[in-house]
């Protein structure tokens, strides 16, 4: 296979030894993206069975999200100093114990602690799981390597809904944190046996910045779902006010910090600056749609959530099929018009979904979602190579949890954009518009870099042709 190919001069691993590492990464990540699926489908089965509120079960998903994003951006910062390494069997190891204590919890205030657990160890191994992909492959195939790893994202998407169907029909909850243990060891063994070990950087950490950080996106996410649930304004206000007190005074620090969590330095690249923009756009307008598509699948066209879920399967599926083919194109044309050419995909298909109606069958509505996601996939992986590659590889732990942050910003915010929408009475449409839109100015940040991203490609060329 292509990819674990080894040839003179390479970088990252050699040929044989790559298989491991990414089966690592793989069953690590999948184990994060299907847990947080899978527990979604199931928040009214779990809410019934320990005699809770729907509004308080909500807080299983909630609690794992917010520590999550709270932590993206400075496990990144720890791994310069633990190494990557050992940041990856932190993360597992915490997820997996976290995951056995989930199965085993009786009341919600238990299952809610052992969930933030494993939001942390969910942080730990997404913040820097671009980064290893990095570290893994050589530079030659980072486009491919990337692709892999869309590949693996979005397939967990499309399993988790199903998957946790079916389990919930032979079995009770516990059994869908309990599935994570036996893969979270086959993972934990491959990763200490496979990963490559690297030099530790001297100097100090960040712990004001860390701190800043952790007050900043935790508070900016229970701002976002305080809008979405449209909560009272003073509420969403103050934690929207207490998120740019702290992203002011996080700036602040970065600028003045010896060894900066974050150094506002890597911006100065535009390359990289306008694939970061570009990313959270896209996932502003792809979040939007899965919350208001939701609404619109359930509440009007009269589905079930199980039949919403399989509505959207088409989405990742999709990602599966183009993903790894666009990664591998980015190797070797411009990424940028990739990335363009699949936003441009997304935005009708965006528009052909706001123009969907009651009458609209269940086949125009899957040629619709599958539309989306041949252009997402054909955008997100040579996107991820630009933000990758455009730095050194001495920053690609930062470049990793910025990928990781820009996501899960830009899909939180995206659905706060649905509920503060449906709280004001619009129809679900009128979202969707708001999608193409801000898809739109993805778009033309994406267009803006293709003269440096092509210049870029003529330099790695002539680089290789010199090796």
């Amino acid at each position: 296979m292509r990819l674990f190919e080894a040839r003179p001069g390479d970088d990252g691993l050699p040929g044989p030894e790559r298989a491991l590492a990414v089966l690592a990464l793989v069953t690590g990540t999948l184990m994060a993206v299907v847990d947080n699926t899978m527990i979604n489908l199931a928040l009214p089965t779990i809410a019934a069975d320990l005699n809770v509120s729907a509004s308080r079960a909500v807080w299983i998903t909630n609690l794992f999200q917010v520590v999550c994003a709270a932590f993206l951006l400075v496990f990144a910062g720890i791994s310069e100093l633990i190494t990557r390494r050992r940041l990856y069997l932190f993360g597992l190891a915490t997820f997996v114990v976290a995951a056995l204590g989930a199965a085993l919890s009786r009341n919600l205030e238990t299952l809610l602690v052992f969930r933030a657990f494993q939001g942390l160890g969910a942080a730990a191994t997404l913040s820097i799981g671009p980064s290893l992909y990095r570290a893994i492959f050589p530079s030659r195939l980072l486009g491919s390597a990337l692709g892999l790893s869309a590949l693996v994202v979005a397939g967990g998407y499309a399993a988790g809904p199903t998957l946790s169907g079916v389990i919930l029909s032979f079995a009770d909850w516990p059994w869908l944190f309990a599935i994570n243990v036996p893969l979270g060891l086959c993972s934990l063994w491959l990763a200490k046996r496979a990963l490559p070990h690297e030099v530790r950087r001297q100097g100090s950490f960040d712990v004001a910045g860390a701190l800043l950080s952790i007050v900043m996106l935790a508070s900016f996410f229970i701002a976002m779902d305080a809008v979405s649930h449209a909560a009272p304004i003073w509420q969403s206000g103050g934690w929207a006010l207490l998120t740019v007190l702290a992203c002011g005074g996080f700036i602040a620090r970065q600028r003045r910090a010896p060894y900066p969590l974050l150094p506002l330095s890597v911006f100065a690249e535009p390359r990289f600056t306008l694939a970061v923009s570009a990313s959270g756009l896209a996932f502003i307008g792809q979040g939007l749609t899965f919350v208001a598509l939701s609404f619109f699948y359930q509440e009007q066209m009269g589905f079930s959530p199980l039949e919403t879920a399989w509505l959207f399967t088409p989405w990742p599926l999709a990602i599966m099929l183009v993903g790894p083919i666009a990664g591998r194109l980015a190797d070797r044309i411009n990424p940028s018009i990739l990335s363009s050419t699949g936003l441009g995909l997304l935005i009708v298909g965006l528009i052909a979904l706001a123009l969907v109606d009651e009458s609209t069958g269940v086949a125009g509505s899957l040629w619709r979602t599958a539309l989306c996601g041949i252009g997402f996939g054909l955008f997100q992986p040579p996107n991820n190579r630009e933000m990758m590659g455009s730095l050194p590889p001495e920053r690609s732990a930062n470049v990793s949890g910025v990928m990781s942050t820009t996501r899960t910003v830009g899909q939180s915010f995206g659905v706060a954009l649905v509920g503060a929408a449906l709280a004001l009475g619009w129809p679900v449409q009128v979202t969707l518009w708001l999608g193409a839109g801000t898809t739109l100015m993805a778009l033309l940040a994406s267009v803006a870099r293709m003269p440096l991203a092509r210049r870029a490609l003529h330099a790695r060329r002539a680089s290789s042709t010199e090796q």
